[in-house]
């Protein structure tokens, strides 16, 4: 084999992560006319253009918040910005890393912190954030890629077109849903959520909760109470309550809630 072969199969083989097998249908609509559009186009070239130069790209899978997860099926939408750039962080679902890590990121460590003001227990220490995906939690990125050391490096590049129509694709499934939508960029998508509802949405604003925002006004993330009132306002509409806390928590069961 030569050497460009070689770097050819290369190529081939690091786009594989951006191909959207085994999402379900409704997904896979989404990303045909994305894949379609001018946007898509050049995403694609961009990244094999990275793959090429030898960058490092996280997260392995970037369409893991998807996987397992139809459109309706989604009763909560947390949106960030873009993947964690550090080695072994980022899983493909916003906010989350993977099972192992010990050190949680700032943010993620103030979502727990008010998960356990919330509800008056210890706070969650593994954050791998699997358990709500199962529940319906979308933890959707609007850049799905990013490289190591260069925070929003993939941000601009045409992702941001697929997330908003993911976004969209939810809301077309006609069922009530949560938006949390954390500090000032998260926020703009609202104008985007009240456009496009076709049922009942419930959207809940506040500060980011990184530690540089977490605590100041006009919207603390600290205090919020997001995680409770979403629970009891999907609860109201039908759809069944958020466990936010792991089955590996000490203190994970809640009975009158959710037995």
């Amino acid at each position: 084999m030569t050497d460009a072969s070689r770097k050819a199969q290369e190529t081939c083989a690091g786009l594989g992560r951006f191909c959207p097998d085994g999402l379900c249908p409704g997904w896979r609509e989404v990303f045909s006319r994305f894949e379609a559009c001018g946007d898509g186009r050049a995403l694609r070239e961009f990244l094999r253009g990275r793959i090429e130069s030898g960058a490092v790209i996280y997260p392995p899978d970037p369409y893991r918040a998807l996987r397992g997860l139809a459109p309706e099926d989604v009763s909560v939408v947390i949106l960030g910005q873009d993947p964690y750039h550090g080695p072994g962080q980022a899983t493909g679902m916003a906010f989350s890393v993977a099972r192992d890590i010990r050190r949680l990121p700032p943010s993620l460590k103030n979502i727990f912190a008010e998960i356990a003001r919330e509800d008056g227990l210890p706070a969650r220490t593994q954050g791998d954030l699997s358990d709500w995906a199962r529940q319906g939690v979308l933890l959707l990125n609007a850049a799905l890629s990013v490289e190591q050391g260069a925070p929003l490096s993939h941000a601009g590049r045409g992702w941001e077109t697929l997330t908003d129509a993911l976004i969209v694709r939810v809301l077309q499934a006609a069922r009530p849903v949560v938006f949390m939508l954390w500090g000032a960029w998260a926020q703009k998508k609202e104008s985007l959520v009240l456009a496009h509802a076709q049922a009942p949405v419930f959207v809940l604003k506040a500060n980011h909760p990184s530690p540089l925002s977490a605590r100041r006004p006009p919207a603390p993330f600290i205090g919020c109470g997001h995680f409770s009132q979403a629970s009891a306002w999907l609860a109201a509409h039908g759809r069944r309550a958020v466990r936010w806390r792991s089955d590996d928590d000490a203190c994970a069961r809640t009975p009158d809630l959710f037995d």
